[in-house]
């Protein structure tokens, strides 16, 4: 399933980190980050719980960009 998100990103390349980061969360199958949008496209694995999944995805994106949001 493939859930859209808004973010609130500075920077193009802090965008990247952001994708990179979400990419590597438990129960993520992809995630595409679109700077100019300001949005976030996840795609869960099958049998994940979408709002836990979701918060491990804007814990690993704060570490890498500590300003960013995610609005879930």
């Amino acid at each position: 399933m493939k859930k859209t998100y808004k973010i609130d990103v500075d920077c193009a390349n802090c965008a990247n980190k952001m994708q990179e980061a979400a990419k590597k969360t438990e129960g993520v199958k992809d995630a595409v980050v679109n700077f100019m949008t300001l949005k976030m496209i996840v795609e869960f694995e099958e049998g994940t719980d979408e709002k836990e999944v979701m918060k491990n995805i804007l814990k690993n994106c704060k570490k890498v960009e500590d300003d960013c949001e995610i609005y879930l």
